[in-house]
């Protein structure tokens, strides 16, 4: 049985061999193609054949606590800590983060590979084989579309909280419209719902992305945002949110330099002072915050004074926007670093530091602008918005609030 066998295969062979080889004919040989399973990788290290254990760091634990238990000798951890410096300082390691180690499966258990997770997304794996090695890795990042609405009853952040959303698109939503709506005057009742995208690590959401797309009812209105890029061709092009006729959302200023907690004085020609205890005029808006407490500036500019007013002001800067406009902040307790007179600056840069330097009976930012060199009530003014959609392209943009506008309206 066997040598029939062998000669069938045999035969078989030959008539292969023939057809290949024939002048007159070349035989078509099907070869089947087989898929070999892919390794599973965690930190682009396959894991089958290593012993893996997960554990968090602890308070004041650094990696030299961490590997000596793990037989790891002073000198290979000297190695690491020198090899690792230009990517990550094990000296600070994050109570709490992730750090892996994985280990031969044998009784021996030698440690092969030790991987820390910086934060969720950042990663280093250090090479504890015949050749020390430290190298930085990067998750893979899935962004997921995602749609939320909602309604106000206290604050923004309240109202993502009570959603169970990512507080931080209360943060996104601010900033939206930080020059169209004043967050600490939203009111109970009012809407939201934004299409946007979720950041996505090991199955796990762990922030936002781009907000595309965002539907806000303040007082019985809708205000709408649309993300929109120009097309690069047109100059100094960038993304930015437009309303729905293509008027960007971006104002000239912003409508305040800083987070407050109120408005504790209002512009006035005739205010009682708190300390003096006399009535002269406030040309300004004083608004309470924590000493401390950052100062932005609210529009492009250059320092044009930077001093210290003994009987008022305090320590105070002078920003010049433009041709018309001019802005000061008083009472700072500090500049941010620095801070020099002819600087030039961006919207929301960083100026200073709520204080309670001059006569000020408590911190907080006196905030004043000026127009054509007289003081206006920085809450009217009216701010003019920055470029629309240019012309070329605002059919591109109405085909895309129009597509939007299918999530922003559609239940």
């Amino acid at each position: 049985m066997l040598k029939y066998t062998v000669s069938l295969f045999l035969l078989g062979f030959i008539i292969l061999f023939i057809s290949c080889n024939s002048p007159s004919k070349k035989a078509e040989v099907a070869i089947e193609e087989i898929e070999l399973p892919k390794p599973v990788l965690l930190f682009d290290i396959p894991i089958d054949s290593f012993l893996i254990e997960k554990e968090k760091v602890k308070r004041n634990q650094n990696l030299s606590d961490i590997l000596l238990k793990q037989n790891v000798s002073y000198a290979r951890i000297a190695q690491l800590v020198e090899i690792a410096k230009p990517i990550c300082d094990v000296r600070k390691m994050k109570a709490g983060n992730n750090y892996y180690l994985f280990k031969d499966s044998d009784s021996l258990q030698r440690l092969r590979y030790f991987a820390y997770e910086k934060n969720r997304v950042e990663y280093v794996v250090f090479d504890l084989n015949d050749t020390i090695r430290a190298t930085a890795g990067k998750k893979e990042i899935n962004r997921v579309l995602d749609t939320i609405e909602g309604t106000v009853t206290s604050s923004m952040w309240n109202a993502m909280v009570d959603n169970n959303a990512n507080p931080e698109l209360a943060n996104e939503l601010s900033d939206i419209y930080s020059w169209t709506i004043d967050f600490f005057g939203i009111q109970k009742g009012d809407t939201y719902r934004i299409f946007y995208e979720q950041l996505v690590v090991d199955e796990d959401t762990f922030g936002i992305g781009k907000v595309f797309a965002a539907r806000f009812n303040h007082l019985k209105t809708d205000y709408n945002a649309y993300y929109f890029v120009q097309p690069d061709s047109f100059p100094g092009s960038v993304g930015e949110y437009f309303d729905e006729e293509g008027k960007s959302l971006r104002k000239t200023f912003l409508k305040a330099p800083l987070k407050f907690k109120r408005v504790s004085s209002r512009f006035s020609n005739s205010r009682m002072h708190p300390i003096l205890k006399i009535r002269r005029p406030h040309h300004g808006v004083d608004y309470a915050a924590n000493s401390g407490t950052p100062v932005y500036t609210i529009g492009d500019g250059v320092v044009a004074k930077k001093a210290f007013q003994k009987n008022g002001g305090g320590n105070y800067i002078t920003i010049k926007h433009n041709g018309t406009y001019s802005t000061t902040y008083m009472h700072l307790r500090g500049y941010a670093k620095g801070m020099y007179v002819g600087k030039t600056l961006q919207q929301s840069d960083l100026i200073g530091y709520v204080g309670q330097t001059g006569l000020a009976s408590g911190p907080h930012l006196d905030f004043r602008v000026f127009k054509n060199g007289q003081a206006i009530d920085p809450l009217k003014m009216k701010s003019p918005s920055a470029k629309p959609v240019d012309s070329l392209y605002l059919e591109d943009f109405y085909r895309l609030r129009d597509s939007l506008n299918k999530v922003l309206y559609t239940k």
